[in-house]
């Protein structure tokens, strides 16, 4: 009879693992992807855009000042001369960046960036690696970058070469490091 109950108790227990282990198949977190922004994320990449600006302490002040500049529209995502793209994680989106191709030669960044919560996390490099691999494969022989001078470190240690600076277009007087990364 305890042999009877104990052979039942296994089978019972067996099925139970199979279950569990075929609910966390289903639940399983999604990987994160790097994907094409959709027009309906316009405002959310707005707001990332200016949480993570706002991150490195800059003033209020500093900040009404860019934020025309840092507004992401419905038109530029559907624009031909910009591409953008979003990291999502699971149902989040942590990150986003954008490319506009300004001539046959050079791609720009013209955005890259990251949640608050989510700097520090490997995000903007894997962001930054897609954005050179998309530059590359659009045959841009080089992508150009006008850097906030808290991010510089980040582009030199992508690959990338300072090669000037010029003046901001949001904060008259406030200039900015010019980077580029040969493709």
């Amino acid at each position: 009879m305890l042999a009877v109950a104990c052979g039942c108790l296994n089978l019972c227990l067996l099925r139970t693992i199979w279950w569990l282990n075929w609910i966390l198949c289903i639940i399983k977190p999604m990987n994160p992807v790097i994907r094409k922004a959709k027009i309906e994320e316009a405002h959310l990449l707005s707001d990332i855009a200016l949480k993570s600006k706002a991150f490195w302490g800059y003033s209020a002040e500093f900040m009404a000042a860019c934020k025309e500049e840092l507004t992401v529209t419905q038109e530029k995502i559907k624009s031909k001369a910009f591409s953008y793209w979003v990291y999502q994680h699971e149902n989040s989106i942590l990150g986003f960046y954008a490319i506009e191709r300004i001539s046959s030669e050079v791609a720009e960044l013209e955005a890259i960036f990251v949640s608050p919560e989510s700097i520090g996390k490997g995000i903007g490099k894997a962001l930054m690696d897609h954005a050179i691999s998309f530059a590359r494969s659009s045959d841009a022989a080089s992508l150009r970058i006008q850097s906030d001078p808290n991010a510089k470190e980040f582009y030199l240690a992508a690959g990338a070469s300072i090669v000037g600076e010029e003046e901001s277009s949001s904060v008259e007087g406030r200039y900015l490091p010019v980077l580029s990364i040969e493709l």
